[in-house]
């Protein structure tokens, strides 16, 4: 049985030794010698300095040693923090000094744009480098990746840890301040994998597409579900859809997950996407807000016998709901019900459930709920919290998780996204969800992205601002695109200024990026 998360790959080089685990261009490993290099791993990082909850960033682009450091920190007794690539120097620096980083795995070209910034980091105190090219001369103990993936520990060597120990820390962005870092531990991430194996039906027969950074809670998913079922994760560094197209048909992939603005790309004419048919694609899932119902039309129409489904969540809590794909012509707007294992509540500001139509904030309660954010007690006290429907002496004994989503539950028990409790819009006394309007925008069929938030106004207290990017080809007409939405929207809603942009700012996990888009407004 699976107690810790490097037990996953370990039980399945026990069942399927030589069945294909890890796959990125021309590299193929099988179970076996993915173990093998995890347990020389292990060993390395503890002869380097590493003890037990010790936390070793790693900052690789998508990689064969990226997704062997994961789990050989683990087999290691520590602790992995999975750095997005494409962060910058000031950020990464930000992490590691926030979570007192004692190790760092990397690659030259990485090191060598972090120089300025390594003196900063007081607890950093061994450096480990993979891949060929000139290492830069840095004032800490540097060790070769591959040297530690070929050593054998000795049979007295022993592994430390409980399924509840630290594993794990995410940084994700909030929509004010710097990012954040939410921590796992084993078992959370493990019962993430069992849940998502179970009513995504995933297998060992699968080959998982791993799109998303590893940093994203949802990216992270995709290579435990892989090494827990006995499947096979697939690695891609791309630039463009139609890379993406081309490894679906390559590596006969059956599963791909990506976030709305992934999924926007994929759907342009030059992505490929409907050029080709795809036996393969079992399923594909939407996390990371929701998806164009104009995106979400193309894709039912370029791949018909592939299962879609959208999905919601959060880091703090990891996957919430789901919608089920048969239910996507009776409510394709539905963000579903909870995943299973979990129940999800829909609380008012009285901290009473709410009836069905009304809207009040999620709460999670499950066993992915997390330990909280590190070095931020106040903050994990605010975020996770007693039940609120339980007696004191019960609820206290099981934190739950406040999303700060808006959201509301129809009769049947099926969930409807509003907006976040510190996005909504208030103008002209209503209260305005922004994904409605972006809704709106979308059906249009000119825009490839739209993103919408509240700028003050004197006479309205917020008027509604719309940043968004046309389609490939299209010239955009404002006045045009504000008289569809009066068609469709009542005038509260429509947005009174409208921006054009080549692209709309992301997060390192590719969601659009609200924060960047208020302070480009001063907000």
């Amino acid at each position: 049985m699976d107690f810790l998360i490097h037990h996953m790959p370990r039980t399945s080089a026990q069942r399927l030794p030589e069945k294909e685990a890890l796959v990125h261009g021309d590299q193929r490993l099988t179970y076996t010698e993915v173990m093998k290099r995890l347990a020389g791993l292990a060993y390395g990082l503890r002869n380097a300095g590493l003890q037990r909850g010790d936390r070793i960033g790693i900052y690789l682009d998508p990689s064969v040693p990226q997704a062997l450091s994961i789990f050989g920190i683990s087999y290691a007794g520590g602790v992995f923090v999975p750095i997005n690539s494409l962060l910058f120097p000031d950020q990464v620096a930000h992490i590691a000094k926030d979570c007192q980083m004692k190790g760092l795995i990397t690659s030259p070209t990485k090191l060598s744009s972090l120089c300025s910034v390594l003196r900063e980091i007081k607890s950093l105190e061994f450096l480990v480098i993979t891949g060929e090219g000139e290492t830069p001369e840095v004032p800490l103990p540097i060790y070769r990746f591959e040297e530690f993936c070929r050593l054998t520990p000795p049979q007295n060597w022993r592994e430390v840890g409980i399924e509840k120990d630290l594993v794990a820390i995410l940084y994700t962005s909030g929509s004010t301040g710097k990012p954040k870092g939410v921590m796992l531990n084993h078992a959370q991430i493990m019962a993430g994998s069992s849940i998502v194996s179970t009513y995504l039906k995933i297998t060992e027969t699968d080959r998982i597409l791993c799109v998303l950074p590893f940093s994203f809670d949802a990216g992270l998913n995709q290579i435990m579900t892989a090494f827990q079922q006995g499947g096979t994760a697939v690695l891609i560094n791309f630039t463009f859809a139609r890379e993406v197209v081309q490894m679906l048909l390559k590596e006969r992939i059956t599963g791909l997950a990506g976030v709305p603005t992934f999924w926007s790309l994929m759907v342009q004419p030059n992505s490929s996407l409907q050029k080709h048919q795809f036996p393969h694609l079992r399923y594909i899932t939407n996390t990371g807000g929701a998806m164009p119902q104009s995106v979400l039309a193309i894709l039912r129409q370029a791949l018909p016998t592939t299962q879609i489904f959208l999905m919601y969540g959060l880091t703090e809590a990891f996957r919430s709901t789901y919608l089920p794909p048969e239910e996507l012509d009776r409510r394709p707007t539905s963000m579903g019900k909870a995943i299973p294992n979990t129940e999800i509540l829909v609380i008012n500001e009285q901290g009473q459930l709410c009836k069905p139509g009304e809207v009040g904030e999620l709460v999670h309660r499950g066993p992915t709920v997390s330990m909280g954010y590190w070095g931020q007690p106040e903050l994990t006290a605010k975020v996770l919290r007693p039940h609120p429907l339980l007696p004191p002496e019960l609820g206290d004994s099981e934190k739950v998780c406040y999303s700060g989503d808006l959201v509301k539950m129809d009769e049947e028990g099926f969930l409807y996204f509003v907006g976040r409790r510190d996005t909504m819009i208030k103008s002209s006394g209503f209260r305005i969800s922004p994904t409605e309007v972006e809704e709106v925008l979308f059906q249009s069929g000119k825009l490839r992205g739209a993103a919408v938030i509240g700028i003050p106004d004197e006479i309205l207290g917020q008027s509604i601002k719309a940043f968004v990017v046309p389609k490939e080809g299209v010239t955009l007409n404002v006045e045009e695109l504000l008289a569809f939405c009066a068609e469709k929207m009542p005038r509260h809603m429509i947005p009174k200024t409208v921006e054009i942009l080549p692209e709309l700012p992301k997060t390192p996990s590719g969601k659009v990026d609200y924060p960047a888009l208020r302070r480009r407004e001063g907000l």
